[in-house]
């Protein structure tokens, strides 16, 4: 299935004062991959995501998603294959009313009313967000604005899910709410977040970003197992690989698929 694929190669992007955020990034995910981007802050996670749907364009390189090279002739086709939910749900929260909201994007792609009403009560039970029809954003919880952005994305039927540090400002249950809803997305995932047991729980494959560039490609739990990678890209072990703080013992992590990776050290 191209239409899941996402494909970069030498990505190069900086800012107007001259700020590189991305640098050679090559990389090609398939159908079904479920990926984390993981990095610590300013090492060009959100500035890739944004170039996933056109929010950012590359200064040099080519992005594929699927048949479709990014370019603007192919923008809309491209915003109908990737569903981007931002790390602030705000930034996606702008109408009167939950259902509003979920509706906005299938009303601009002139999706018939019959039908939206529809998609978006499935997209809503999706989320677990029925109840939620009637209310004005603003008086949503965190974790609530959470579902409802997901929702909105999920109405429009994407081939591929990325999501900007989704786990932020969760509760305990509503993180949990979210794991669980994101196992049963089943096509391509890809997922910028700080919270590595997420992407342990969520992702087989990892890619390190840092300083803009690609520093390791490959099994999560196998790089989450580098101690000097992790230390080299400023993070730490997920706490369930840490062990326990007063006998050591380790939790039991299952064996991950292996991808083929790209890992440097």
């Amino acid at each position: 299935m191209s239409h899941h694929i996402v494909q970069a190669e030498k990505l190069k992007f900086a800012y107007p004062d001259g700020t590189v955020g991305i640098s050679d990034i090559t990389f090609r995910i398939t159908h079904g991959e479920s990926v984390a981007l993981v990095g610590a802050n300013g090492a060009g996670k959100t500035t890739l995501l944004l170039h996933l749907n056109g929010c950012l364009t590359a200064d040099e390189g080519v992005l594929r998603i699927g048949d479709y090279p990014l370019t603007k002739k192919n923008l809309k086709a491209v915003r109908r294959s990737v569903g981007m939910v931002f790390q602030d749900p705000d930034d996606q929260l702008f109408m009167p009313t939950v259902f509003d909201d979920v509706a906005f994007g299938l009303l601009n792609l002139g999706v018939p009313e019959s039908d939206v009403k529809r998609q978006v009560m499935r997209a809503l039970e999706t989320v677990g967000a029925m109840h939620l029809s009637s209310r004005p954003p603003y008086k949503l919880s965190g974790g609530e604005k959470r579902a409802v952005a997901i929702a909105t994305v999920l109405a429009m039927s994407p081939d591929i899910l990325v999501m900007d540090e989704p786990s932020s400002n969760l509760d305990a249950m509503s993180r949990r709410r979210l794991i669980k809803l994101l196992k049963t997305f089943d096509h391509t995932k890809i997922i910028a977040t700080h919270d590595l047991d997420m992407a342990l729980e969520l992702c087989e494959r990892a890619i390190f970003l840092h300083n803009g560039r690609i520093e390791a490609d490959g099994p999560t739990l196998t790089l989450f197992q580098d101690e000097k990678l992790l230390a080299h890209t400023n993070l730490e072990k997920p706490l369930r690989m840490q062990g326990c703080p007063l006998c050591g013992t380790m939790e039991n992590i299952p064996n991950q698929p292996a991808r083929t990776g790209t890992y440097q050290a």
